[in-house]
């Protein structure tokens, strides 16, 4: 109801179950997850959304288990918020969900043809393609490829990628990511970065990503 007041049109479902049935059934702008859904749970209906789709994903969990709020974010969720939550910060929430998902498209959908590898005299040509050994970064078209073959990233998942390739070699603190990632106005919470580096490096290569201890992270050159 609160949602609906914001202008925003909401399908629900009172369990986990059903609620993949509607995700089946019929596109979704963003799906908002409760942990503690009866028969199929948030989190195991986040791994059931992630086996398709890469549609943002909201995780809302109880105030103050720190375990649910991991587990949700290794699901593959994007965020999170902690019930009871107002109405005004989950919507802001939303918002910057949707803006990560109208400036990240699918990349599988464009991806290009495997047997086209870039190279310095790709990258030459065209400005827009970063080349980091074999991750190819299309920031243009909003593509990634390892080794020739596309990556799917969620919205998320990209813009991180794209804020640490704006920056190669450089080392972003968890705050600039949060702000410049997530759009938080505020300090939020750091495991929302670290776990989504976590995912990341899981598809681009485990040695892409460098933890600078006490500091943040940076994109290998």
């Amino acid at each position: 109801m609160a949602l609906e007041r914001y202008g925003y049109r909401v399908v629900s479902a009172g369990d986990g179950l059903t609620g993949l049935e509607l995700f089946r059934e019929g596109r979704h702008d963003l799906l908002l997850l409760d942990v503690m859904l009866p028969g199929l749970d948030g989190i195991g209906l986040c791994r059931r959304i992630r086996e398709t789709s890469m549609d943002p994903v909201l995780m809302m969990s109880a105030r103050g288990d720190a375990l649910e709020v991991v587990s949700g974010l290794e699901a593959g969720a994007d965020d999170y918020v902690v019930k009871p939550v107002d109405t005004a910060v989950l919507v802001a929430r939303i918002r910057s969900l949707l803006r990560r998902a109208v400036y990240a498209p699918a990349q599988a959908d464009r991806a290009r043809p495997e047997s086209h590898r870039p190279d310095d005299r790709d990258r030459d040509r065209d400005p827009a393609l970063l080349v980091f050994g074999d991750l190819t970064i299309d920031t243009a078209g909003l593509e990634v490829s390892l080794a020739g073959r596309p990556v799917a990233l969620a919205p998320t998942e990209l813009r991180l990628l794209l804020e640490f390739a704006a920056h190669p070699g450089t080392v972003l603190d968890r705050q600039a990511l949060l702000r410049n990632v997530w759009d938080y106005g505020w300090d939020g919470d750091s495991r929302v970065v670290d776990l989504c580096v976590q995912r990341l490096r899981k598809k681009i290569g485990a040695d892409r990503i460098e933890t600078v201890r006490g500091f943040g992270y940076k994109l290998r050159r």
